[in-house]
């Protein structure tokens, strides 16, 4: 059994994009025409590139590794709970992460340093 063999059939028009033109669409397939971008040609005031300026990289930042309230409450030796003290009264800076805070690294060091006391 063969099937019948299909005609080339005239394209279609797509529906267009919000906020951009339709394109005709060849019906034959081959290269297609080179559509530059309408902002493309509008240089943005005040951008590195609008000037010819090579672009800068920032500076590379510190790596900081953050712990969780386990493991803070681990090097401290402390409960969970008095570490969610801590975090909650802003005596020890940590980040929210969902619902769940991380301490970074440093401010373990910093908190620990602080919170000596001398005895006599």
């Amino acid at each position: 059994m063969t099937l019948p063999h299909r005609s080339a059939a005239p394209a279609l028009a797509r529906p267009a994009a919000y906020g951009s033109r339709p394109v005709q669409r060849p019906a034959v397939p081959g290269p297609r025409p080179a559509v530059q971008h309408p902002m493309a040609a509008r240089p943005m005031a005040g951008h590195p590139m609008a000037a010819g300026q090579p672009m800068q990289r920032p500076a590379p930042r510190p790596a900081v590794s953050f712990l969780t309230v386990t493991e803070v409450a681990a090097i401290m030796r402390v409960s969970k709970m008095t570490v969610y003290r801590l975090v909650h009264g802003g005596e020890m800076a940590a980040v929210r992460v969902g619902r769940s805070f991380r301490v970074p690294e440093p401010a373990v060091r910093e908190y620990l340093a602080g919170a000596r006391t001398d005895v006599a």
